[in-house]
């Protein structure tokens, strides 16, 4: 007999996918990178600069933004790339020729001298025309 499966009656068992577990799976696996993605600190300034924590925060909008990171010892950086006094005062007024409603976002070290540094930084983006001037902080977690 062929095709026949010996003491069975019923013929042939076929094998059942079960779905439910499968899009329970998928679900899981997609909220865990929802979460994983939305915890990420997207940030254009230095690596090693710690901002200073606020009550409240903005999001941040990249398009139009330049980010000027001053470090802990008062150089500067230019988004990401390290830049002379000289050098940063020509990309000022480069970037605001280009985007005259830019913003300047500055991520400064939570330990750098505020009237050394950044009273530099935020005077010469005056003098280059700009206004739109913000300075980079995190917002504290609740309870601290």
């Amino acid at each position: 007999m062929a095709g026949s499966s010996g003491g069975n009656k019923g013929g042939k068992k076929t094998a059942r996918i079960e779905i439910i577990p499968l899009i329970d799976v998928i679900f899981f696996l997609l909220a865990t990178f929802v979460l994983f993605t939305l915890s990420l600190n997207k940030s254009n300034g230095l690596a090693g600069v710690t901002v200073p924590l606020s009550e409240t925060g903005v999001p941040r909008d990249a398009a139009g933004t330049a980010t000027i990171s001053i470090t802990q010892e008062g150089t500067i950086a230019w988004d990401k790339d390290p830049i002379a006094a000289d050098e940063f005062i020509r990309r000022l007024q480069i970037f605001h020729v280009n985007n005259p409603e830019g913003r300047f976002l500055i991520n400064g070290d939570e330990n750098a001298s505020f009237s050394v540094a950044f009273g530099y930084v935020i005077d010469e983006i005056r003098k280059s025309g700009a206004s739109k001037v913000f300075i980079e902080t995190h917002v504290k977690p609740p309870g601290k």
